[in-house]
C-alpha cells in the first residue's frame, strides 16, 4: 500500500460519510487532543480562581515553550492569539500610519486581513497598494518581482501570506522579507496555514511580525494561534483588547507577554493543548513530523495531478511552491460576484449535497474565474481525490 493510502482517519471524529478534502478552511481536531482539552476544562471549572489566577501563567509558559521550539522561535518573542486574523489586526492597529503612507498587500491575500489593512489605512489617510502575483505562474521569482515592483519610498509595511489561502502557494517568504528590509520596509507575515503544514523557522525568516494558526495544520482546537514579534518592536505592539496588563508591570516579564496573556476572561484551554498536539502527531507516524510534512506535499501534488489531468490543464505552479494545499483553475462559472464571505459556488453545493465531497470552489481572481482547492491531511487517502477527479469538469 502506498504511504498516501494509509488511513489514519480513526484518530479523528470526522463524519465517515463525507469525503472531507477541505482541512484548510478550519482544520479538524483529533480525538486525543480534544480529550486533553476536556480534562483541562474540568480542572478549570473545579476551581476557577486557582486555575485562572494562580496556575494559568505557568501553563501558558509551558505551552509557549513547546510551540516556540516547534516553530523555530524564542519563547519570549511569542504570544497566543485566537487566530491569525487577530494577530494581523493587533499589529496593524498598533502601528501609527500617516497620510501618504502605503501599506502593500498582494492579490493572493486573505480577504479578512486585506479588510483590516483597508480599515487602518482609511482611518489614517494612508493607501493600500496591491502587488499582482500571477497565477498560474512558473517560478518563485515572479512572486518577488511582483512585490518589488510595487515598493515605493512611501511603502511602510508589507502584509503578505506565507501560504496563500485561495491559490495554495508556498511563497519564498524569507527571501521576500530580506529584500524588503534591505529597502527599509518591514513585513507582517500572515502564516495562517504554516504551523504544522511545513517545517517552520520563524527566527530564520526574520520578519518583523509573524502570525499563524495552530488550529489548522497543527490540528489544535479552534481559537489557538500565535503572534511572533521581533524584540525591537514588541514595546509598540498591543493586543486588540486592552486589559489589566496595561498597568500591571511584572519583574522579569515583558509588557508584550503580560498584555497578550490576559485579555479578559476566556477559555484558554485551546492554547494549553498545543504541546499535546505536537507530541501526538510526532508519535503517530513513523518518522514524526518530517514524515508528515513530506506526505502532505506528496499527497497534494498527487491530487493536483489527478485534477489537472481531468481538466486537461497544466500544473499552475512549480512543485516547490506546494505544501498541503493545491488549487487548480476551473472553467469559468456563471455565478456573479459573491454576496458575502460564505457565499457558496453552485458546483461546490452540488459536490457536497449530491456526492458528499467537501471541497471549496472559490471565485478568483474575480468572477467568472474560479479555483478548486484541495487539502492533504493524514486522514485523507487518495481515493476521494480520484472520486472528485471523475466528476470534473464542473459546469
Amino acid at each position: 500500500m502506498s504511504n498516501l493510502d494509509i488511513d489514519w482517519s480513526a484518530a479523528w471524529d470526522l463524519d465517515p460519510d463525507v469525503r472531507f478534502l477541505n482541512h484548510g478552511s478550519f482544520g479538524a481536531c483529533p480525538r486525543v487532543v480534544m480529550e486533553e482539552q476536556v480534562r483541562l476544562r474540568a480542572e478549570l471549572e473545579r476551581e476557577p480562581v486557582l486555575f485562572m489566577a494562580r496556575r494559568l501563567e505557568g501553563y501558558l509558559d509551558e505551552a509557549r515553550e513547546a510551540l516556540a521550539n516547534f516553530v523555530g522561535a524564542d519563547s519570549s518573542d511569542l504570544v497566543f492569539v485566537p487566530n491569525a486574523s487577530t494577530g494581523v489586526n493587533a499589529v496593524l492597529r498598533s502601528l501609527a500610519f500617516e497620510a501618504g503612507d502605503e501599506l502593500l498587500v498582494t492579490n493572493h491575500g486573505y480577504n479578512a486581513c486585506s479588510n483590516a489593512a483597508r480599515f487602518v489605512c482609511e482611518r489614517a489617510g494612508a493607501a493600500v497598494t496591491v502587488a499582482d502575483i500571477p497565477f498560474p505562474l512558473q517560478s518563485e521569482q515572479q512572486v518577488l518581482d511582483a512585490v518589488l515592483a510595487k515598493v515605493t519610498p512611501r511603502t511602510r509595511l508589507l502584509l503578505i501570506d506565507h501560504i496563500t489561502s485561495p491559490t495554495g502557494l508556498v511563497l519564498p517568504i524569507a527571501r521576500i522579507v530580506r529584500e524588503l528590509r534591505e529597502r527599509g520596509v518591514e513585513t507582517l507575515v500572515d502564516g495562517a496555514h504554516a504551523p504544522g503544514m511545513l517545517e517552520l523557522n520563524i527566527e530564520a525568516i526574520g520578519a518583523a511580525y509573524y502570525t499563524g494558526n495552530c488550529h489548522k495544520w497543527l490540528c489544535t482546537p479552534k481559537g489557538s494561534a500565535l503572534l511572533h514579534v521581533r524584540k525591537d518592536l514588541q514595546e509598540s505592539v498591543r493586543p486588540t483588547v486592552i486589559s489589566h496588563g496595561a498597568n500591571s508591570p511584572r519583574a522579569g516579564r515583558s509588557r508584550f507577554q503580560v498584555e497578550f496573556d490576559w485579555v479578559g476572561t476566556d477559555d484558554p484551554t485551546a492554547f494549553l493543548v498545543i504541546p499535546t498536539a505536537i507530541e501526538f502527531f510526532n508519535s503517530l507516524v513513523d518518522g514524526g513530523w518530517p514524515t508528515i510534512w513530506d506526505r502532505h506535499k506528496c499527497q497534494a501534488l498527487a491530487a493536483r495531478e489527478l485534477l489537472c489531468d481531468a481538466l486537461d490543464v497544466p500544473a499552475p505552479s512549480p512543485p516547490e511552491m506546494i505544501g498541503a494545499l493545491a488549487s487548480v483553475p476551473l472553467p469559468p462559472g456563471d455565478q456573479g460576484a459573491p454576496s458575502g464571505a460564505w457565499d457558496v459556488d453552485p458546483s461546490q453545493r452540488v459536490l457536497f449535497e449530491m456526492h458528499a465531497i467537501e471541497v471549496p470552489i472559490m471565485s478568483w481572481p474575480a468572477p467568472p474565474g474560479r479555483l478548486l482547492r484541495v487539502s492533504a491531511q493524514l486522514y485523507n487517502t487518495m481515493q476521494p481525490y480520484r472520486d472528485l477527479a471523475q466528476l470534473l469538469p464542473l459546469e
